[in-house]
């Protein structure tokens, strides 16, 4: 492991904003995979959608396996070495920086929140290797231009970047908003570039009620949407085969698939 002062940055934050009265998307989410960055609210509640509809563990597992699968496929067979993962959530095994940087040990990879649970953990993000540079921004989804500039100071945008974007924009309740804010970082990020997107789908009433009773916790709201919508962020790039599937079809190995079918869909797709 490198030397973190040289090699990894952050931003200052302040953890004493912490809630810990109310469900956290980041905190749930980690309680899912097997994490152990949650409290006894998170772990209630998502033992209470577990009843409701237990589907959404396999979304939140296999979610985070296509993660792994994207980061690979772009920095084997398409060369990325520029990371920019927005809505990064709690750390858990495999982020995006590890996946990476055991392809392409020069690998840069920023991440992008603006969430004090996840600043609190931002250390835990920041390791690198030697050659490469992994950086926490604490920073807003919703002023892109800002992101952008900011993750300028570790990656060159005048060079492709993988803009990784998971179970993040269900939080955006405005559908053209949410399509706008991705081409607006998109349009920052030069011919080359790849956006990476996946989210949970209102493709079955278990999810569509999980995600009723999530909301109603007093939590950020997440609101879950149609397949043909998760396509609609794509407009104007060329998608990667097999196009916009569920998480568990992307790319993945026969043998490895443990799901055959989950409530959450995805999509890679390259700035022309």
């Amino acid at each position: 492991m490198s030397d973190p002062t040289s090699q990894t940055t952050a931003t200052a934050g302040a953890p004493g904003r912490i809630d810990t009265s109310k469900p956290h998307s980041a905190r749930f989410w980690n309680y899912f995979v097997g994490g152990k960055d949650n409290y006894e609210v998170d772990r209630e509640i998502g033992d209470h959608i577990k009843e409701i509809f237990p589907g959404l563990v396999d979304v939140a597992v296999t979610s985070r396996h296509f993660l792994g699968r994207a980061v690979r496929y772009l920095a084997e067979e398409q060369g990325i070495r520029q990371f920019l993962d927005v809505g990064t959530g709690l750390p858990t095994a495999d982020n995006t920086h590890q996946v990476a940087q055991r392809v392409a040990p020069d690998a840069r990879i920023v991440y992008v929140d603006n969430d004090p649970v996840v600043l609190a953990h931002a250390n835990a993000l920041l390791t690198s290797t030697p050659e490469g540079r992994t950086a926490y921004l604490d920073a807003d989804l919703y002023d892109p231009e800002a992101v952008l500039e900011a993750a300028a100071g570790t990656l060159d945008l005048s060079r492709p970047v993988a803009l990784m974007i998971l179970n993040t924009l269900g939080h955006v309740g405005d559908y053209e908003q949410a399509r706008d804010l991705v081409r607006r970082l998109m349009a920052g990020l030069p011919a080359g570039s790849h956006l990476v997107i996946s989210d949970s789908t209102a493709t079955s009433e278990g999810m569509i009620a999980a995600s009723k009773a999530y909301n109603a916790s007093g939590a950020v709201p997440y609101h879950v949407r149609a397949i043909e919508e998760i396509g609609g962020f794509f407009d104007g790039l060329e998608l990667v085969e097999p196009g916009i599937v569920q998480v568990t079809k992307w790319r993945a190995h026969p043998d490895s698939a443990n799901f055959a079918a989950v409530d959450a869909y995805c999509g890679v797709g390259r700035k022309p």
